[in-house]
């Protein structure tokens, strides 16, 4: 395989129509090698229109990465400055932090899966990004004991976002999700304002599998 021009077509046959026309998302999508952070058995598959499975020396996790223009859609939309701080939730195989930390300050993302913190982890050192820190950790519930931040992504589908989420974002703030359930989920940009309201601005309808632990709220009815 040609991973120069496997690498090209990805960013100009599928990210760019996707409407991610940010110069810097696109240079970046060429800058990361995405390569590195596949499943070794499946390293013919980065650069292809689709989810891709994870798996951990040869056992299927479960998860799977993101679409490339998926995840290139969600960081042109947080407009991640160099200064700030930034929380994901389902750190995977470490891609998107690693897109992240090329973009910000500092990186905390937590896993749930052992063994997907361990693959990240590796993944992160050998790309050389050391301003990530990869938390074993279920970050359903584990969120409401870490800081404020400026940018939370959640890299996977949840039914709705938590209030003790939308909690940790600071003024100005910006958190993107997946909501929703199959059939119907829709990414969007969730913006804290300086007065503590909340505002959405949905993105694009997509698919993606849920993360671990995080539930609708509880409904009464009569």
């Amino acid at each position: 395989m040609d991973i120069e021009r496997a690498r090209f077509n990805m960013v100009e046959q599928q990210i760019r129509p996707w409407n991610v026309l940010d110069q810097d998302v696109l240079d970046l999508m060429s800058a990361v090698p995405r390569e590195g952070f596949v499943p070794m058995e499946l390293a013919a598959m980065a650069f292809v229109d689709m989810e891709v499975p994870l798996t951990v020396s040869g056992k299927h996790t479960g998860e799977v990465m993101l679409a490339p223009k998926v995840e290139a859609r969600l960081l042109q939309e947080l407009h991640v400055k160099r200064h700030e701080s930034v929380l994901e939730i389902g750190t995977g195989s470490g891609y998107m932090a690693a897109l992240l930390a090329h973009r910000t300050r500092h990186v905390d993302t937590l896993e749930i899966l052992p063994e997907l913190a361990r693959f990240a982890s590796e993944n992160l050192a050998r790309a050389g990004i050391s301003n990530v820190t990869v938390r074993q950790s279920d970050g359903s519930r584990d969120h409401e004991a870490l800081p404020m931040y400026d940018v939370i992504v959640l890299s996977g589908s949840v039914p709705e976002v938590p209030e003790s989420l939308l909690a940790r974002l600071n003024p100005g703030g910006r958190l993107a999700a997946i909501v929703g359930r199959l059939p119907v989920m829709k990414a969007e940009v969730i913006t804290r304002g300086a007065s503590g309201a909340f505002s959405h601005e949905r993105l694009f309808e997509t698919v993606t599998r849920p993360l671990r632990g995080f539930k609708a709220r509880e409904t009464f009815t009569f």
